[in-house]
C-alpha cells in the first residue's frame, strides 16, 4: 500500500500543477512581451487539460478500485504563527474529484472552441491567460482541504471572471459591468474571509476536518453546536450567494454576458456559477448541525428559482435568457442541498453544467434556429400568454411583467442597502485617516521648529 500511495500521490500532484504551469507559461510570456502564436497557445492549453484530466481519472480509478474513499496530499505548512496556520493540503474525494473532472472536461471543450471563436482577435493571448487563471482557481478551490487554500482559489476565480466580463474594454459597457461583478464578488469574498476567521476561532485551525468532521464526504458529521453551525453557515451562505448569483446578488449574472461567448459558457453557465453550490456541498455538515440554517438555504434556493423564472420569461436576448435559466437550476440545486439531497445535487450540477455549456456555445445561432422551428410549427400551437396568461388576473400579469423587466429591483436594493452603506463606512474611515495624517504632520512640523 505505501508503494501505491507513492505513485498515486505523485499523480494527484499533477492535477493542480498542470493548470498552474499553463498559467505560469502564458503569464510569463506576456510579462516578458514574448507572446506565443495562436497555435502554440492552443497546444499548451489542450495539453494541460488532457494531462490534468488523465491524472484525475487515474486518481478516480484508484479510489473506485480500492477501499480508500479519499486521497489526501499534504504539501506542508507555509505559515505557522500563534492562532493561525496556512496549510496547503489537497483532498481527493467523491465531491472534489467529480468537480475537477467536470472542470477539465468543460475547460477543454471551451478552450478548443475559443481557439476558433477568437481567431485573430487582438485580445487572444489575454483571454487565454485569464482562462488559465480561472481554470487553476477552480481546480485549487475544488481540491482545497483548508479554508485558506479554498480562499486562494476562490479569489483566482473571481478575479478572472470580473476581468473577462470587461474583456472588450474599448467599449464603455463591459468595464462598467465588470466593476459591478467585482463589487458583488468582493462582498462574497468578505463573507468567506469572515467565515475563515470564525472557523479558526471555533476549531483552532482552517482544516475542514476539524469543523466538518473527519469522515469522507458525504458521511461527515460536524462536531459544532447548532448555534456555531448557524453563525459559520450563514457567512458561508452569503459567500455562496454572491458567487452563485442567489438573491439578493442575482443582478450581476445577466451583466456578465458582456464578456465573450466562451467565457459566458464556462463561467456563468457551467462552472463559476456552481462554485457557491459546491461550497454549500462541502459545508453540508453544518446544515445537518443547524436545522434553521438548512431551512434558510432551502428558502433562498426556491426564492431564487422563482425570481429567475419570472425575470427570465421577459428577456429579449438569448444570453440573458440562458443566464436566468441557469439561475433557476442553481436555485433548485441549492434547495436540494438544504434538503440534504447531496448526491442528487451533485448529479444535478454535472448535468446542468454540461447542458448550459452546449447551449451557450450554440447561442449565436440558437435564436435563428428557434425562429425557424417556431415558423414551422405555426403560432396556433402556442397560445399567447401560456398557462399563467389564462389563469392570472390581468393586473397581476402586468405587475409580474414589470417585476421581471426590472429584474426584481434587486440592483436598486443592493445599491441602496448594501453597497452605499459599505462605501460610506469606508469613506468615513478614509476621512478619519486623513484627519490623523494632517494632525500628525502638524505635530511633526511643530517638533521640527
Amino acid at each position: 500500500m505505501p508503494d501505491d500511495f507513492s505513485w498515486i500521490h505523485a499523480c494527484a500532484m499533477l492535477v493542480p500543477i498542470l493548470p498552474l504551469g499553463l498559467l505560469a507559461s502564458l503569464g510569463l510570456c506576456s510579462l516578458l512581451d514574448r507572446r506565443l502564436s495562436e497555435k502554440s497557445i492552443s497546444a499548451l492549453t489542450m495539453s494541460s487539460n488532457i494531462g490534468g484530466l488523465l491524472a484525475t481519472v487515474v486518481v478516480a480509478i484508484f479510489m473506485l478500485g480500492s477501499s480508500e474513499h479519499h486521497v489526501e496530499v499534504a504539501i506542508g505548512e507555509w505559515v505557522d504563527i500563534p492562532h493561525y496556520n496556512f496549510t496547503v493540503k489537497l483532498n481527493f474525494d467523491r465531491l472534489s474529484v467529480a468537480f475537477v473532472l467536470l472542470t477539465f472536461v468543460l475547460c477543454g471543450v471551451i478552450g478548443w472552441f475559443a481557439t476558433r471563436y477568437l481567431h485573430r482577435e487582438s485580445g487572444y493571448n489575454r483571454f487565454f491567460v485569464l482562462f488559465a487563471l480561472f481554470q487553476a482557481g477552480m481546480v485549487i478551490a475544488s481540491l482545497a482541504d483548508t479554508i485558506g487554500l479554498l480562499y486562494v482559489g476562490w479569489e483566482m476565480v473571481g478575479l478572472s471572471s470580473a476581468m473577462l466580463v470587461a474583456f472588450f474594454h474599448e467599449r464603455p459597457a463591459p468595464p462598467r459591468q465588470g466593476l459591478h461583478v467585482w463589487i458583488v464578488y468582493s462582498i462574497s469574498d468578505a463573507a468567506l474571509l469572515s467565515a475563515a476567521i470564525a472557523m479558526y476561532h471555533l476549531a483552532g485551525s482552517g482544516d475542514f476536518d476539524h469543523l466538518f468532521g473527519e469522515s469522507p464526504w458525504p458521511h461527515e458529521n460536524s462536531p459544532v453546536t447548532p448555534t456555531q453551525g448557524l453563525v459559520v453557515g450563514l457567512l458561508i451562505l452569503i459567500a455562496a450567494a454572491g458567487k452563485s448569483a442567489l438573491i439578493p446578488f442575482s443582478g450581476w449574472l445577466p451583466r456578465a454576458m458582456e464578456g465573450p461567448t466562451p467565457s459566458s459558457a464556462i463561467f456563468y453557465g457551467a462552472l463559476s456559477v456552481h462554485l457557491g453550490a459546491y461550497l454549500l456541498l462541502r459545508a453540508s455538515p453544518l446544515l445537518e448541525a443547524s436545522p434553521l440554517l438548512a431551512g434558510i438555504v432551502v428558502a433562498l434556493g426556491l426564492s431564487t428559482a422563482l425570481y429567475a423564472y419570472l425575470a427570465g420569461s421577459v428577456q429579449t436576448d438569448i444570453k440573458s435568457a440562458l443566464s436566468y435559466a441557469s439561475l433557476v437550476q442553481v436555485g433548485l440545486i441549492v434547495a436540494e442541498i438544504g434538503l440534504g439531497l447531496r448526491f442528487i445535487a451533485l448529479v444535478h450540477i454535472v448535468g446542468h453544467a454540461c447542458l448550459r455549456t452546449m447551449q451557450f456555445l450554440r447561442a449565436p445561432t440558437l435564436l435563428h434556429d428557434y425562429h425557424t422551428l417556431e415558423n414551422a410549427l405555426g403560432d396556433h400551437l402556442q397560445p399567447p400568454g401560456g398557462i399563467l396568461g389564462r389563469m392570472l388576473p390581468s393586473r397581476l400579469q402586468l405587475w409580474l411583467y414589470r417585476f421581471g423587466v426590472e429584474r426584481g429591483y434587486l440592483d436598486s436594493i443592493l445599491y441602496t442597502f448594501v453597497i452605499t452603506p459599505f462605501v460610506r463606512v469606508f469613506q468615513a474611515f478614509d476621512a478619519m485617516e486623513q484627519c490623523w495624517i494632517r494632525l500628525l504632520q502638524g505635530r511633526s512640523k511643530e517638533q521640527g521648529k
